[in-house]
């Protein structure tokens, strides 16, 4: 189970699409430095198996959860699995400096889940709030770290933590990633079904933001090429940016995408860690400070390396529905940048 769970993890997050070529970068713990990784939010729905996940890769060597409450037992459990890395739960904003001291990466699945009805703006001032506090702390005790957010809204969250780093002193666009792996991840799985394709080798960037109709993924770029029919584009378009409500409504009220998130969230953190340890074309999407559109924040793929982000890809040709797209996420994106940058300076 151990074996297949940790194949399976690398199998994915070593492969990236080149020219059609899939490119291995494989590592054994023995050849890589120590790497130390932490979760911020480690007790919640996605901090949980996240935690798991990132203890099953031979990358990191010292992992460090931290949450309000609930960490220490949680991080029991997951320390007794053996693999390579060291485990630490902290709880209480007391600890925090302590988890957060010599942090290569900082993963922050922190905040409130989405409720059946609430949309990713009700979220916002729970979750402003707490992204805000724990930034503060990021850019006084591991400031060079790279921080990939999860908590939503992203769009907003983001250009929050930018402000907070440039306060401070800190900021390095380099260093800064929203995490919208999961919305690559349901692109690529439901572009695999319709075009009925091994999934393993299907790979669909995906631009704009992480909500809604700001996510816009690229089925013209997709590979291997299906040539599907207009109208199962734009179903599989609605599909990946209504993933989330998907997930919500089949819970009843009861969680929202807990473990796909954390799946997505680790996959990218290996590509972090993978781009750290100098793995050359390590590519993944990512929302990111970009100047490939008017917009200041952008997710578009992102080449990664030893210091964070190395290179912003360009867009490439888009289709016609694409460039629709492209132009009606643009409002919605904007106001939500501009509603975190508001947040970040007025509080």
């Amino acid at each position: 189970m151990l074996r297949s769970v940790q194949s399976a993890l690398k199998r994915t997050s070593t492969s990236t699409s080149t020219g059609g070529r899939i490119l291995r970068r494989d590592f054994s713990s023995e050849s890589v430095p120590n790497r130390k990784v932490a979760v911020l939010g480690a007790a919640g729905g996605i901090g949980q198996p996240l935690a798991l996940l990132m203890k099953l890769n031979p990358l990191v060597s010292h992992l460090s959860l931290y949450d309000i409450a609930g960490t220490p037992g949680v991080a029991a459990d997951v320390s007794h699995i053996n693999t390579r890395s060291e485990v630490k739960g902290y709880a209480g904003e007391e600890n925090l400096a302590e988890a957060l001291e010599g942090a290569d990466i900082v993963i922050i699945p922190a905040g409130v889940p989405r409720k059946p009805g609430m949309t990713r703006d009700d979220l916002f001032n729970i979750n402003a709030g707490i992204v805000k506090s724990l930034c503060t702390a990021i850019a006084k005790y591991c400031p060079h770290a790279l921080v990939n957010m999860i908590s939503n809204p992203v769009n907003s969250t983001v250009p929050i933590a930018a402000e907070v780093f440039k306060k401070a002193g800190t900021y390095d666009e380099k260093r800064l990633f929203g995490v919208t792996t999961l919305d690559v991840v349901r692109a690529k799985t439901f572009y695999a079904g319709k075009a009925k394709v091994p999934v393993a080798g299907v790979n669909v960037p995906v631009v704009g933001g992480h909500a809604g109709v700001t996510i816009l993924p690229l089925f013209s770029q997709a590979t291997p090429k299906a040539n599907l029919p207009h109208e199962e584009i734009i179903a599989l378009t609605k599909r990946t940016q209504d993933g989330g409500t998907e997930v919500v409504e089949a819970k009843a009220g009861k969680g929202s995408a807990t473990l796909s998130m954390a799946y997505a969230g680790a996959i990218f953190a290996d590509a972090c860690l993978k781009g750290l340890n100098g793995v050359p074309d390590v590519v993944e999407c990512s929302y990111v400070q970009s100047t490939i559109t008017e917009l200041p924040f952008f997710a578009s793929k992102v080449r990664l390396g030893k210091n964070g982000v190395e290179e912003v890809l360009g867009l490439g040709a888009l289709s016609d529905f694409e460039k629709e797209g492209l132009e009606k996420l643009k409002p919605e994106l904007q106001s939500s940048i501009e509603k975190g940058i508001k947040f970040a300076s007025q509080s």
